[in-house]
């Protein structure tokens, strides 16, 4: 039996630091009781990250500006998060729809070290072989020694659709995931291509080795925009 294990186990392997504050985007979310996650700023007031992170135990806060977490950083912007809105459809089970919007008690200020992110088109695909990025600070873990305070990047190629079928077998629906190979990233985190979010580290199958399941952002557009739209800014 292959157990899927969601991307928040996870550290970086392979990668290097990344240049403080060269992904004005990323967001580092502190889940109350719940460790954290990846994430990345959208709108002002929105940030994206993987449903699962969803934790009903206490409240979310959004960190942005921050290279060093476990420093209290010139420029960093701590957000508590009014609103969660994970997809109606996310499935506990089989990670499907993994994906969850967080509205932002106030705006963002943005400025060199704090910007959104553009999205890709609704339902464009990213051609196999992209070499494509993933960042992220390692996530609480039963081995802390795995874990890092400062953000972390690596590159890695998004795989064939008929490649993570394969692997994946039934559990992977090349709507509305895809999968990239060789690291592992941060949960909740933007797999980047070419300047664009075209994924959010979601899952893979427990004592594996990569590629990663990612939620496929370009086939949740129609619903980003639309539950964009009834956000008040």
């Amino acid at each position: 039996v292959r157990i899927l294990t969601r991307g928040d186990r996870f550290n970086i392997i392979g990668g290097w630091e990344a240049q403080p504050h060269s992904r004005p985007y990323m967001a580092f979310v502190k889940i109350e009781k719940g460790g954290h996650c990846g994430g990345f700023l959208i709108r002002k007031d929105v940030v994206v990250t993987a449903a699962h992170c969803n934790c009903n135990l206490g409240t979310i806060t959004v960190v942005l500006a921050a290279h060093n977490v476990s420093r209290q950083e010139p420029g960093r912007q701590e957000i508590w998060v009014r609103r969660r809105i994970p997809h109606p459809e996310y499935n506990d089970e089989t990670l499907g729809n993994d994906i969850m919007l967080l509205q932002l008690e106030s705006p963002a200020q943005v400025n060199d070290w704090v910007r959104p992110i553009k999205l890709p088109k609704a339902r464009q695909k990213v051609k196999p072989g992209t070499r494509c990025s993933v960042a992220g600070w390692g996530l609480t873990s039963s081995d802390p020694e795995k874990t890092s305070d400062v953000l972390m990047e690596v590159e890695l190629p998004v795989k064939e659709d008929e490649f993570c079928r394969l692997y994946f077998g039934r559990e992977y629906n090349y709507k509305s995931m895809l999968c990239a190979g060789d690291m592992r990233g941060d949960s909740g985190g933007p797999l980047v291509c070419d300047g664009v979010a075209q994924g959010i580290v979601s899952w893979d199958f427990k004592d594996q080795s990569p590629p990663e399941v990612y939620t496929r952002l370009s086939h949740f557009i129609p619903w980003i925009k639309k539950m964009m739209k009834k956000l008040p800014h």
